[in-house]
Parts: structure tokens; sequence; C-alpha cells
């Protein structure tokens, strides 16, 4: 299970329309709506500055977050659109869907390498080198695991470990068809120049 499913904090919008979507933004406040989950679609309002912070941060459309809004029940979150000002390019507008538990949903999840000491490739001096950190993965919403662990035990430089090789947990898969890369042992770069020499002779 995930560890800490970040906060999107927000206050209720009493107003609606065009008139209370620019009275927000002139309190420095962007305008949104919250849809999804069998409930009516319910108007809000974010810090403008708070939710850049968050944007900048990256992944914003694939982050999972808990909404936190005053007097209301926290519920799960996925943004689905953040409209943007066509000439300075700061949000507008944000579009979130509440999700079930039983929803599938796409989300980063962070990769971890172990058995270092198992690897005799790095025994020999060979690099671990991480293609991605993170991958893409179809998950539940209610079990998203925390991150997926790719055991090094035995693997000698030159050795490409792809996605297919990495046991998920049961119920996730990656977005990609494709058995893509997540990391690679390369050769100590010594070892390197002398295979190029070798090679040019």
């Amino acid at each position: 299970m995930a560890g800490e499913i970040p906060d999107l904090i927000a206050e209720a919008r009493t107003g609606t329309g065009k008139g209370a979507a620019r009275q927000a933004r002139r309190e420095q406040l962007v305008p949104g709506i919250v849809y999804g989950g069998g409930v009516d679609p319910q108007p809000i309002n974010i810090k403008y500055n708070y939710l850049l912070t968050k944007l900048r941060k990256g992944r914003f459309l694939s982050t999972l977050f808990n909404l936190k809004v005053e007097g209301q029940e926290d519920v799960r979150v996925i943004c689905r659109g953040v409209q943007r000002d066509v000439v300075k390019d700061l949000p507008t507008h944000v579009d979130l869907m509440r999700l079930r538990r039983t929803s599938r949903i796409n989300l980063f999840i962070h990769v971890n390498f172990e058995n270092h000491d198992k690897a005799p490739g790095l025994k020999r001096g060979g690099t671990l080198t991480v293609v991605r950190p993170e991958v893409e993965l179809e998950v539940t919403a209610g079990d998203i695991p925390d991150h997926i662990t790719v055991d090094l035990t035995g693997k000698n430089i030159g050795d490409v470990i792809h996605i297919g090789d990495v046991t998920l947990p049961e119920g996730v898969k990656p977005t990609i068809a494709r058995n893509f890369v997540i990391a690679n042992i390369a050769a100590p770069s010594g070892l390197r120049s002398d295979d190029n020499a070798e090679s040019a002779e």
C-alpha cells in the first residue's frame, strides 16, 4: 500500500458560472470542479500559489491526491485536466475526478533496487545505471503499491533489467505494452576504455 498520499487543500466555492470564476481569480484562487464517484459535481477553489507549487513539482496529472475541503470528508481524487491561460500559460481552472477504491488509474511508482551485494557485476566494479527510477503502472486506487522491487542477485556486467523481469504486485500492470528497460549494469569506465582500445587495434 502506498505510504503517503499527498494532500490537496481546497475550499468549497459557493457560486458557479463565469462570474464566480472571475471573482475567484481576482482573489488569487483557481476555480475547479470535482466530479465522479456517483456524487454531484462540487465547485472548489484552490489557492493560486499553492497550486502553482504543486504543478511545478511535476506529474500533477498522474498523482493521486487526498482532497481536503473544510467541513467535508476527505476524498481521493486525480486531476483530469488543467486549463491554462493561452498567453501566460498559468492555471485558470482544474478538473478533479473522485475515485472509488476499486477505480483503476495510471500512476508513477518508485523503483527500489535490492541485493546490490549479491550482484557479481557490481562487485567487479560495474555501475548500476537506472533508466527509469519510476515506472507508470495501472493500479487500483484502494491498493496502490509504495514501490516495486528489482532484485539484483546474480546480475553481471552487461545485464539489462526489463519490466518483464520484475515481479509486480497482484492487479498491477505496466501502462506500456512493450518490455521496456528499467536499468542495466554497465562496465567500469576503465574496463570500457580497455575494450575500446582493443577495438581500435
